[in-house]
């Protein structure tokens, strides 16, 4: 669900940035077109892209793209509050009622675990996967905070999702939902080329079956049913905030907090670890049933509210 849900996100956020960004323009168009043409437009890589080799170049200028983002509501975000000190702005140490739906968001932000495969294999080496992984997630961690501190010392509870929503109308918002419509539209053939993958293996589509020619028809066949039903996802679920808490809970709550912990025992064992490691991981998986459970019925009132 992870690996479908999350680049149907994308297809909404950056659908919903090109309605804003070209409103009152001659290129104005409606949310669903822009949505049809994206998905048309990433159909291109996903046909040509057999394996997440081809895409390691374009993840990292989406990754240039986020960090463009982050360091403009670094900057603008304080620069704003600053100078508009008639603005009264609140701030809530815990909201405790916003706790699961939080938690859900906080795992969709670190749910790439199931790409990881795929990605370890496009390594030139391999064996510095260790070093890779937790270079991204350090990374990762760092611009999370870079951007929720200062954003939410800015704006506090009037903050937006996306965070650039809340920055005025200027040029740094403007640069910031262009990189980072920049960035999501990169980042979607990494999750539907994983998925694809992962379906190919399951229905033996592979050139010893088919042949070279018989086994591309095979994975654009896949891979265009696929673009098609996250088209459609998108044009029907145009609530980014939500639909985001939503994928987060019942998806990457499990992938994030759940899955590493019980595999982990599981493969080392229980009865050989420390109490306190054990406290630990017992934690993250309360953690992840809360997020799972309570996120999940949240973004599914909020998302009723949405639509109706």
């Amino acid at each position: 669900m992870n690996l479908f849900g999350c680049p149907a996100l994308y297809l909404v956020l950056a659908s919903s940035n090109m309605t804003y960004l070209l409103r009152g323009t001659a290129g104005e168009l409606n949310y669903k077109i822009w949505t049809i043409i994206w998905g048309a437009f990433l159909l291109i890589p996903s046909l040509i892209m057999k394996t997440l080799k081809e895409v390691t170049g374009i993840a990292a200028i989406g990754a240039i793209c986020t960090m463009m983002a982050v360091f403009v509501v670094l900057i603008q975000g304080p620069m704003f509050r600053n100078s508009h000190p008639e603005i009264a702005i609140e701030h809530d140490s815990v909201i405790w009622t916003g706790f699961p739906l939080s938690l859900s968001t906080i795992a969709f932000s670190f749910g790439g675990n199931n790409t990881y495969p795929h990605a370890e294999h496009a390594l030139k080496k391999p064996h510095q996967w260790k070093w890779a992984v937790t270079a991204g997630l350090s990374t990762c961690v760092t611009l999370y905070f870079m951007t929720a501190v200062p954003g939410y010392w800015a704006f506090g509870t009037t903050t937006q999702s996306p965070i650039y929503n809340s920055l005025p109308d200027g040029a740094g918002k403007m640069l910031s939902m262009i990189v980072m419509t920049i960035h999501v539209i990169l980042a979607i053939p990494i999750f539907s080329t994983s998925f694809s993958l992962e379906f190919e293996k399951f229905v033996n589509c592979t050139e010893e079956r088919y042949g070279k020619f018989g086994a591309w028809v095979g994975r654009a066949i896949i891979r265009s049913c696929t673009m098609v039903i996250l088209v459609i996802l998108a044009c029907f679920i145009p609530y980014f905030d939500d639909f985001m808490g939503l994928i987060g809970a019942l998806a990457n709550c499990g992938l994030v907090f759940l899955l590493p912990i019980l595999c982990y025992l599981k493969l080392t064992g229980v009865r050989n670890k420390p109490w306190y490691e054990l406290a630990f991981c017992g934690l993250t998986i309360f953690l992840g049933i809360v997020g799972c459970v309570f996120g999940t019925i949240d973004a599914i009132k909020s998302l009723i509210k949405d639509f109706l």
